[in-house]
């Protein structure tokens, strides 16, 4: 199993839940607005007169096979609207309860 901490803009928000529909990953956590700003380019999402877009995030839980088809579903997101913004980071999990 791994974790896959998703940020992006506020706009993609739908279809990245339509995106964990399509490869069944049922059970997310979604964290409302957050602000942030990207390591190398992309507009800050600050929620600010002069950077009014927000972001946000969400972390899912998602069995080892679903995971390259998860994260190649986001980055063709990604590459569809590049300038929003959208970032996946993937961490194994050894334990649950």
């Amino acid at each position: 199993m791994q974790a896959i901490f998703i940020s992006y803009d506020q706009a993609h928000h739908q279809a990245i839940i339509e995106i964990l529909d399509r490869c069944s990953c049922r059970g997310f956590t979604a964290f409302g607005n957050v602000q942030g700003r990207g390591s190398h380019k992309g507009e800050p999402h600050y929620g600010s007169h002069a950077w009014p877009s927000l972001a946000q995030a969400m972390l899912t839980f998602v069995e080892d096979e679903r995971v390259d088809t998860l994260l190649s579903r986001l980055k063709a997101l990604d590459e569809e609207k590049p300038r929003l913004g959208l970032r996946a980071f993937v961490w194994p999990i050894t334990t649950t309860i």
